[in-house]
């Protein structure tokens, strides 16, 4: 099981419209043992490194018998590796292979304050599956995904404004349900004028802003359709908050940003100039271009969806003010 599991979790980790970075997460179950994906490693690199870590899969399903949903996995041996924050999702679901990814053509719907009628229409007879409204990753989630998954059958779960979990017997029939999903729920991102990555870094603030190297993320900030989203649909999902900050920096041009910041005493990471482009300070990490990506790929698919749902200030603040998340920060920058 684990050679087919790596080279799922290599495969689709080289899939931008299916993972992001370190976002998403594998498991699986082997007797006694479940193997989770670790905190802040990437699926992308299964197959180069090792990134899964076995933790005793009788203690988290006693813990989750007894309603305790705040429990620390136990890790088995002596590996350095922190199980991913959202151990205990895998562990409730009784599948051989679970897999949570923020797959953007589903993602795209669950930003979607309606998107269970739509699912409702969309999806096959043939896919069992429940949804859950949005809560904070860890605890909060494992509790609301196993009520809603008591007495259902469900092989798959979506998370209202964070991604999808499926659970089936091997990593074929995880891809087979994917595809199935993917395809049902598609959609074609808005048209819009190409946009070039600027020729320049602009300066503003004292220091260097360099332009970000995609011509998609680019049309954030040169499609003024796009550019008038950034303001009330910045915060859709945990990975976007966590790694792109609680709201967007925005300027009307390159001489408000250099008034604007003029006044800021600590500088923004990342800046979006109406029809200039988007920039970011030096350092600006992988990890965060790819979530900006995401973001991308998912508002420009917002065509013809319902209300679109963002996160609240008080939902922000508790994925800003975690602990698990400042740790896994802290390796996107390793």
């Amino acid at each position: 099981m684990r050679d087919a599991v790596v080279a799922f979790c290599a495969a689709a980790g080289k899939e931008p419209l299916l993972v992001q970075g370190a976002g998403g997460n594998v498991s699986w179950k082997d007797g006694d043992t479940l193997w989770i994906k670790a905190s802040g490693t990437w699926l992308a690199d299964a197959a180069e490194k090792d990134i899964f870590v076995p933790v005793e899969l009788a203690q988290l399903r006693a813990a989750v018998a007894a309603g305790q949903f705040d429990v620390k996995p136990v890790v088995r041996g002596e590996s350095a590796l922190r199980p991913s924050i959202e151990t205990l999702l895998h562990a409730l679901m009784p599948q051989p292979v679970v897999v949570h990814l923020h797959a953007v053509e589903v993602l795209a719907h669950l930003v979607d304050a309606d998107f269970v009628a739509g699912f409702e229409q969309a999806l096959p007879a043939s896919i069992s599956w429940v949804a859950v409204p949005y809560r904070k990753p860890g605890a909060d989630l494992a509790r609301a995904v196993s009520e809603a998954l008591t007495g259902s059958g469900a092989s798959v779960v979506f998370l209202q404004n964070h991604g999808v979990v499926i659970g089936a017997d091997s990593p074929a029939a995880v891809t087979a349900m994917l595809d199935e999903l993917v395809a049902a729920l598609r959609t074609q991102p808005a048209p819009g004028a190409t946009a070039a990555v600027p020729a320049a870094p602009i300066e503003a603030g004292g220091t260097v802003y360099e332009p970000v190297p995609d011509a998609g993320v680019q049309r954030l900030a040169t499609d003024p359709v796009l550019f008038e989203r950034l303001s009330s649909q910045w915060a859709l999902y945990p990975d976007h908050v966590v790694f792109l900050g609680a709201f967007p920096y925005l300027a009307d041009s390159p001489a408000a940003l250099e008034a604007a910041l003029a006044q800021e005493q600590a500088l923004p990471e990342l800046v979006f100039v109406r029809g200039a482009g988007v920039f970011a300070r030096p350092g600006f990490s992988t990890a965060k271009q790819v979530q900006l990506r995401c973001y991308f790929d998912v508002l420009v698919r917002q065509t013809g969806h319902g209300r679109v749902l963002a996160l609240g200030t008080a939902e922000i603040g508790e994925l800003l003010d975690w602990d698990a998340e400042r740790y896994r920060m802290s390796l996107s920058k390793q």
